[in-house]
């Protein structure tokens, strides 16, 4: 058995963060990653996704970005890059090929059983981060074997797809860029649209994250929202990233061809359900852009940027169809842009949630010396950003300290 003082779970932006401030602190500590560094940027992303932050977020502790187009958008092998680059310069400990399968609580701290042998460590950190598995609704299940399923996370380009038509469920940043793509390919495309976050790519002369950056949007904490639930659960921005900083909403995609449909909510047989509100949908997310406009405005008048008008509400198609038969429309492949959940059925630990997830306060479990990082909102706005898990990481490499500073503190 091998002994530490701290494991970390997960070698992505946000494991690589800490194993940088941890050595900072001059800690002993092991990164344990069940693949490569960066593996899901490596095998789960699809060939032309680009980040959706500038270059110039890409921020880490002790790193940032260096190359020629800071205002321009990472393609995932770029990220890929990126990330080893900063463990190598970090020298961080990471142990490659070792899948975590068991981690419980024992007197002193922890125990670990991996596929690599077994560990030992008074305070363990959980950075397998935000984007876990795909959240396929139960009415995936009903969907027939002649239709094709594939998620984010499993597709790769429109050439690997079966002829045909292609149904996209969800509308957030994955399911707009899919349905784009699939789209230009020359497949005919629906988009059956739940709740989502419009927002241009770039507004008043400067990009949309830079706003939110300059105006202290993203550094609101976990304390300063009313319903940090909710906040938590808000789908991720309509935003693409490309060197033409072209936006991308539901009203660009109807004038495409791409048809819009309301959510979808059940499924018989080939047979999908959709509900009536696209129009309240799209209402409510235009009030929301139009909130966080008016919140920019207020800083670019006072430095004079130019002057913009807000995007005006969509004008979509109405009233949308109850009701659609795949099969008669020639729907060949479903993809299920539907979100991500965290699968912890390793961590046996009395730390979860009735729904699966874990309960901490800015990341700081109820089970002493255990810890995550990497999850929407943990302490910030930006927490599950590749630019905003540093700081969170740096906050919590100081609550570690105390714990490794205080005998037996950890088995408390």
């Amino acid at each position: 058995m091998r002994r530490t003082d701290v494991i970390i779970i997960g070698a992505g932006q946000a494991g690589l963060a800490m194993s940088h401030c941890l050595a900072h602190h001059g800690v002993d500590h092991v990164v344990l990653e069940r693949g490569r560094t960066a593996e899901r940027w490596r095998s789960e992303r699809w060939d032309s996704l680009r980040l959706l932050t500038p270059n110039w977020m890409s921020r880490l502790p002790g790193w940032s970005y260096r190359g020629p187009d800071p205002d321009g958008y990472m393609t995932m092998p770029e990220v890929v890059r990126y990330l080893d680059s900063y463990a190598h310069a970090s020298g961080a400990p990471v142990e490659t090929d070792t899948a975590v399968r068991v981690l419980r609580r024992v007197a002193g701290g922890y125990a670990l059983e991996t596929s690599r042998g077994a560990w030992r460590a008074r305070a363990v950190v959980i950075a397998t981060g935000q984007c876990d598995l795909p959240r396929l609704p139960p009415m995936a299940r009903a969907l027939p074997a002649s239709i094709r399923q594939v998620t984010p996370s499993t597709y790769r380009n429109p050439r690997l797809l079966p002829q045909g038509g292609v149904l996209v469920v969800g509308a957030s940043a994955s399911g707009v860029q899919l349905a784009e793509e699939i789209h230009r390919s020359g497949r005919p495309v629906m988009l059956a649209v739940g709740r989502h976050t419009r927002m241009p790519r770039t507004y008043r002369g400067r990009d949309i994250m830079a706003w939110m950056d300059r105006t202290g949007l993203l550094d609101e904490t976990a304390e300063q929202v009313r319903d940090l639930a909710w906040a938590r659960a808000q789908p991720s921005l309509q935003l693409v990233g490309r060197p033409d900083r072209h936006s991308l909403d539901l009203g660009v995609l109807h004038g495409m061809g791409v048809r819009v449909l309301g959510r979808a909510v059940g499924m018989d047989g080939t047979v999908l359900h959709l509900a009536d509100d696209l129009p309240r949908t799209t209402a409510s997310a235009q009030r929301r852009l139009e909130r966080l406009l008016g919140r920019i405005d207020a800083l670019a008048d006072a430095e004079g940027a130019p002057g913009e008008d807000w995007p005006s509400a969509l004008d979509l198609p109405a009233p949308a169809p109850a009701r659609l038969d795949l099969r008669a429309e020639g729907i060949r492949t479903v993809v299920w842009a539907t979100g991500f959940r965290r699968d912890y059925g390793w961590l046996q630990v009395p730390v979860l949630d009735a729904q699966g997830e874990i309960l901490h306060r800015g990341g700081i479990t109820p089970s002493p010396g255990l810890y995550v990082l990497g999850l929407r909102f943990l302490r910030r706005r930006r927490s599950n950003f590749l630019d905003g898990v540093g700081t969170d990481a740096e906050e919590l490499s100081w609550h570690i300290l105390g714990v490794l500073a205080t005998p037996g503190r950890a088995a408390a």
